[in-house]
This record gives structure tokens, sequence and C-alpha cells, in this order.
């Protein structure tokens, strides 16, 4: 009969013993911090939104795109809300039938990659069913024809090949590029479409690793895994105005994150050479306070950029921590989140130096946004 008894208790404590061996292997952020920042920065946006239904549209038709997708992604707006309604509309007045893009009616319009590529994903983040089908479509066809390939007189040899600029005739680069990918794998393009083959192309070419996939001659210079800015026109980093003494391009924290989610929407395999040498750089470089690579006076550059796409490669990756080269484990989700904690502003906002519209608190916030999405506790 004492045996009995002792039952109860015993699966009681068994029960505590569970619960707390739980509670000690949640992956990702306290789930108040994350709705505190979430909700913050939601609210900043709802108060800034302009009255052609955007944010920041005095500068450029882009911003739009990343806030609307940031709320929706955070889970912070629904596209019945009134402030996604409303942004809707706007994008919808950017829409150019002649054209097929989604950058507005001026002939002259710039960044027609990246706008357009922007507004694709908001679109189909709204989840309007059939709604946008044609507008998406056109796009996707708008954005493949501004693909450096054949149809501009490239071929594989050339290191403009496969890779996106801002418009038809701009030099292509990573960031860009990766915007692209980002719209087509939104809009449901494979990655045995002809234009994602032709990306990948390009994406290898601005990595630092020699290798069959690489003959550029500086990337045997370092080797270490790294991407750079791009690989036209002979190779372009951020990290420096020019090239080594020795012609070698170093590599940095937001486009080797860019160049290793491109690949997995590429088909690359994450257990395949190149993938694997980028990820031993952001293990070797791991940081949420700064863009690792970057010299000091340049740390701070892109810094919300870089949080987006930090949190959207690894979770492309499909891992939960990174274990840097010191062997300490990191919960990514819950850095990034922290990170943003400390650096959110009274009124929800988030802003960085002027580098790259930085400044701009409407983007960085829909950029920070953006991250939480792929931050949420687990």
């Amino acid at each position: 009969m004492k045996k009995l008894a002792l039952v109860p208790i015993a699966l009681a404590f068994l029960a505590f013993t569970v619960s707390l061996f739980a509670g000690s292997t949640q992956i990702g952020p306290d789930k108040k911090t994350w709705d505190t920042v979430a909700q913050k920065a939601a609210r900043f946006l709802q108060s800034t939104q302009d009255k052609m239904g955007g944010w920041s549209t005095d500068k450029t038709p882009g911003v739009t795109g990343i806030a609307l997708t940031g709320l929706l992604k955070s889970g912070q707006a629904t596209p019945q809300d009134p402030v996604a309604q409303k942004a809707l509309k706007y994008i919808e007045s950017l829409v150019n039938p002649e054209k097929k893009h989604i950058a507005g009616q001026d002939p002259k319009v710039q960044l027609q990659n990246y706008v357009t590529s922007i507004n694709v994903m908001a679109l189909m983040e709204a989840k309007q069913g059939d709604k946008y089908k044609a507008i998406i479509g056109d796009a996707v066809e708008f954005l493949k024809k501004l693909q450096w390939d054949e149809g501009e007189g490239k071929t594989e040899k050339d290191d403009f090949f496969g890779g996106a600029g801002y418009d038809s005739k701009s030099r292509p680069d990573l960031s860009n590029t990766q915007t692209f990918l980002d719209a087509l794998k939104a809009a449901g393009v494979g990655p045995n479409d002809p234009a994602m083959k032709k990306a990948l192309i390009f994406v290898n070419r601005c990595q630092n690793l020699q290798s069959e996939h690489n003959n550029q001659p500086w990337a045997k210079l370092i080797n270490d895994g790294s991407f750079i800015y791009s690989a036209a026109m002979g190779g372009v980093t951020k990290v420096v105005d020019e090239p080594l003494p020795n012609g070698a391009l170093p590599g940095y924290g937001s486009m080797t994150y860019a160049g290793i989610k491109s690949m997995i929407y590429c088909g690359v395999s994450k257990d395949d050479p190149r993938v694997k040498k980028a990820y031993e750089w952001i293990q070797n470089n791991y940081s949420v306070d700064k863009n690792p690579g970057m010299p000091e006076v340049r740390s701070q550059w892109g810094l919300y950029y870089y949080y987006n796409t930090m949190a959207k490669s690894l979770d492309a990756l499909g891992i939960d921590y990174v274990v840097d080269n010191k062997g300490v484990k990191h919960d990514w989700r819950k850095d990034i989140t922290e990170a943003l904690a400390k650096r959110q502003r009274p009124d929800g906002s988030f802003q960085n130096v002027p580098n790259w519209m930085e400044s701009d608190q409407n983007l960085v916030t829909g950029y920070a946004l953006m991250a939480l999405s792929y931050c949420r506790p687990k």
C-alpha cells in the first residue's frame, strides 16, 4: 500500500522534471520580449503611414513593400486591416501595365528590379488568392528580362551573366540578385527554372572560393568562403574601396548570408562545399552587433538589412543554433531579437547611420519586422 501511495508523488515529480527540461530547451527569444519589440514597431509604422497609403513615398516607391511585408510576415497586421489595405492600394498604383513592372508610371523610374521584387513579395504575403495573380505573373516575366543573359548579349563566360542590377542596364550585384531571387521564390519559381540556374552562376562567382564553379582570379586569394558585393567588372566589395594590394576582395556578413540563401533557393544542398565553406565563415565571424567583415568605421553600415538577411538565411538552412569557432552555441533567433530590443527607440522605430538609406526609420523598422518574423519563439 505504501508503494502505491508513492506512485502519484513519483509521477508528479516526473512531470515537474519534464516541464523544467522543456523550459530549458526553448528555442528563440522570450515571448514577451518578441511581442513587445514587434508590437512597438508595428505601432510606429501605423503612425507614419502617409496619405498615399505607403511609407517614405516622397523618397522612393520601394519602402512601402518592405514595411507591408514586415507587418504581414510578423503577424502584426492582417491583409484585411486598414493599414494593409491602404498599402496594397498604393502598391496597386505602382503597377505599370505597359512595362509590366510594379515600380510606378514614371518612365525614368529607377530601381525597377529592386522595387518590383519587393512589391512582388508584399503582394504574395497578402495572400489574396488570384487577385494579384496576373500582376505577379507579369512582374516575374519583367524581372527575368532584367537578368543579364543572352538577351543582353552575355554568355556564361561573362562576369555579368545571371546577375541582376537595380535596372536593366545596371551592373549586376549580389544584393539585387538576392532580392530578385527572393521575389521569384515567393512567386513559386522553382530551382530548375532557367532564371534560377543562371542566377546561381553569378552567385557562385561572388564567393571567395576557388572551385569548378568560380574561376575568378581573386577568388583564390582569400578563399575563405565569404561573399562580396559583385563579381562583375572584375569584382567589387564594400569592405574596401579598392582591391587589396594583391588584388584580393574581402567578403562581409550581409553578402555572405545573401550568398548562402541564394544558393539554397537555387537548389544547392546545405551539405555542398560552397555552402559549408560560407557557413564556416559565419561561424568564424558570428555577430549581431555589427555587419561582420566590415572595418570598424563601416561596421554599422546596412545593419538592419544584415539582420533580415541573416535571419532569412539561417531559417533557409533550417538550423536553430550557430556554434562559433570558439565552441559557443548561439541561439540566433534570441540574439537577433535581443539586439533589436536594445536598439529600438522609445517610439518603436529603429534608425541607423545614413549609409544605404538606413537613416530612414520606416525602411529599417520594416527590415526589423521582417527579421523578427523568422525569430519567433519555438
